[in-house]
């Protein structure tokens, strides 16, 4: 299960995690290899105008996590969490930022 937390108030995000919570079936084989996990920014048109990329990993984990800086946002939208694999998008799960 891919997770995304995100706490803050308004366009100030004072902490954002983002990982995979239970790994039942990546423990199954050797875990994720080759992962990163990416933080994007939308605006309420859905263009990206932010993206946070993270390290790729090339050490096997059945339980890849990443937590991300305090952001100042400069408008409303949606802020996003990205799980990648081998270089392609296996999940997302965003969070709207509102008023």
């Amino acid at each position: 299960m891919f997770t995304h937390i995100i706490r803050g108030s308004g366009r100030r995000i004072t902490y954002q995690n983002a990982g995979v919570d239970c790994a039942f079936v990546a423990a199954l084989s050797s875990g994720f290899c080759n992962w990163r996990i990416d933080f994007t920014y939308a605006d309420t048109n859905n263009r990206t105008y932010r993206t946070s990329r993270g390290k790729t990993h090339n050490k096997c984990k059945i339980d890849p996590m990443r937590n991300n800086s305090p952001q100042s946002l400069p408008r409303y939208g949606k802020a996003c969490a990205h799980l990648y694999v081998n270089g392609v998008r296996r999940v997302s799960q965003c969070h709207h930022v509102t008023k």
